[in-house]
């Protein structure tokens, strides 16, 4: 499968959009390329576009302002999507840094692009409505998780949602995203490994 058609197919997936849908955008998806450690998005800057990952892990963080500790906020990985979704829909300055954690390449579509497509088709009008249902989901299980379940739990759903990101990552990174330091993750991943 070619990298516009696995696009296609996430979009699909996502949104329902066929193949016509799809060819209406087709002008407007750009590849590029990150290397480890370049950003997608910086801190108090708008994000203006919406990236499909081919391959490769982001990440969004904030600086703690006192220790000067990296905090992990949200994880993307291959086949998702990548985006600050926040500032993207609303197109406000961003809370947080959004960073390539590996060699990655995407398939972006710009703002503008984006929104030209809402005023053309009802499916891409509903692919918004989603994406903006899905910021909210995101958001809402990240707090929740923090809330009702164990860093076990939060441990195993990572798991579920980034299946190769433990190929990909130094483990501090994992430890900041589940809010836990690196020995009770290394007990963790002990614990889980004996079942």
């Amino acid at each position: 499968m070619t990298e516009i058609e696995k696009l296609a197919f996430a979009l699909n997936q996502f949104a329902g959009l066929t193949e016509e849908d799809f060819k209406l955008s087709s002008n407007f998806w750009l590849p590029k390329e990150y290397n480890k450690g370049d950003f997608f998005n910086l801190r108090a800057t708008v994000c203006t576009y919406f990236g499909f990952i081919v391959n490769g892990v982001f990440r969004s963080y904030t600086i703690d302002e006192k220790t000067g500790e990296e905090k992990n906020v949200f994880l993307y990985s291959a086949n998702g999507f990548v985006v600050s979704f926040k500032s993207f829909i609303n197109q406000i300055p961003c809370d947080y840094h959004t960073q390539a954690l590996t060699d990655a390449s995407i398939i972006y579509i710009r703002y503008t692009d984006l929104h030209s497509l809402y005023q053309q088709s009802h499916q891409w009008e509903k692919f918004g409505r989603l994406l903006a249902q899905e910021a909210f989901n995101v958001t809402m299980s990240r707090i929740e998780g923090f809330i009702l379940k164990s860093p076990e739990e939060r441990y195993l759903d990572l798991i579920k949602q980034h299946p190769d990101i433990f190929n990909n990552v130094p483990l501090y990174h994992i430890s900041s995203y589940l809010g836990i330091q690196g020995p009770s993750l290394s007990r963790i991943r002990k614990r889980i490994s004996e079942k």
